[in-house]
């Protein structure tokens, strides 16, 4: 994989979701040059042109026999992602692929190895760990101002029904948990180790797929390593009456945070009185605007800190980039990602068992 200069150089797979992440790592002072990949060729050349990439490729296939290029983002399908993580990392690229890791705990452990034996940087894209929201949270707790956790809450309402691919209707709810159980784990920095789940309601039968799941809806309770808090997580796809929501609350000793109940009202901190009276003691309420921070990465990418998902793309592509550069595991690295993706895995075995408690294994 030879190279005329030093920056990163890398491809893009899947230009459904992937076109946003095209421009930020053109715009990325530390990345040399950008490609693309779709198996549709009308969007290929279509963003293609729009972007100004000479380099399209058909196939993952065609990106992996490249010598142009040292790493891979894969925006692909679910069902995608863990041939397509081990072709990339056996190729000897570095790979970032988006949530989640797996779907299954097997498939967790082979992706954990091959990066170990390849030593190729692997990071799970997880939005929710680089959004407004979750920055702003994590320098409260940086601070001291939360004080010790009690208790987190998480939960991911989104309703899938029309023109989505089917295969959606057959995954639980579960089986894409990352986004609410991610900030939960990374704020009290540990894993989940045991989880009681239950479904509820029951698909429609004309949402139904051969060998898929029967919940339009799952609700988990985590115990996490090392603490004494305790994580409560809520995922749905179908047949539960709530706008599109990603969201997380933590409740510290001192303050708590909820996230916005809709999208156009900001989110609340409380703040527990210090003094303690004889009879009651009160939490103050105040909504607070959360600020962007472009200051946590160049200058360069400033301009895409108010996108998608919180305004986290920036942020997963400097820290992908960076970890390439600075020849360090990213943030989100192969074991980091395995445990915030294995939570859920066990939480769906854990509703299939009519909430029976599961032992959630531990990566590394």
């Amino acid at each position: 994989m030879a190279s005329s200069g030093n920056g990163v150089r890398i491809v893009v797979v899947g230009l459904g979701f992937g076109r946003s992440f095209v421009p930020i790592y053109q715009s990325h002072p530390n990345v040399e040059r950008v490609g693309i990949c779709d198996p549709n060729r009308a969007l290929l050349d279509e963003f293609g042109d729009r972007f100004g990439v000479k380099d399209r490729f058909e196939s993952l296939e065609e990106v992996l026999a490249s010598n142009a290029y040292n790493a891979v983002h894969l925006l692909t399908p679910v069902p995608f992602h863990v041939d397509q993580t081990l072709a990339v990392l056996d190729s000897g690229k570095h790979c970032a692929c988006a949530v989640p890791m797996a779907t299954d705990l097997d498939d967790l452990t082979r992706i954990i190895e091959t990066q170990q034996r390849t030593k190729q940087n692997y990071m799970m894209m997880e939005t929710a760990v680089y959004s407004r929201a979750f920055l702003y949270v994590r320098a409260l707790q940086a601070e001291g101002k939360l004080g010790n956790i009690t208790f987190l809450r998480g939960a991911h309402f989104q309703d899938l029904e029309g023109d989505y691919p089917m295969y959606w209707r057959a995954q639980p709810p579960m089986h894409y948990a990352t986004h609410a159980v991610a900030p939960l784990l990374a704020l009290t920095n540990t894993r989940a180790s045991r989880v009681c789940c239950l479904g509820a309601g029951k698909l429609r039968e004309d949402l139904q797929q051969p060998g898929g799941t029967t919940f339009p809806l799952q609700t988990a309770l985590f115990q996490l390593e090392g603490t004494d808090a305790v994580a409560e997580v809520t995922r749905s796809w179908f047949q539960t009456a709530r706008s599109f929501t990603e969201t997380f609350f933590v409740y510290g000793e001192r303050m708590g945070f909820e996230w916005s109940q809709l999208e156009d009202v900001d989110p609340v901190v409380f703040t527990l009185d210090e003094e303690r009276p004889k009879f009651k003691r009160n939490a103050s309420a105040k909504r607070i605007q959360i600020p962007y921070r472009p200051d946590l990465f160049p200058q360069e990418l400033a301009a895409f800190c108010a996108g998608d998902h919180g305004g986290s793309h920036p942020h997963l592509v400097h820290e992908f980039i960076s970890s390439i550069v600075e020849r360090r595991p990213p943030a989100i690295d192969a074991i980091t990602s395995a445990n915030w993706t294995a939570a859920g895995i066990c939480a769906n075995d854990s509703s299939l068992r009519n909430g029976e408690p599961i032992q959630v294994p531990g990566f590394g």
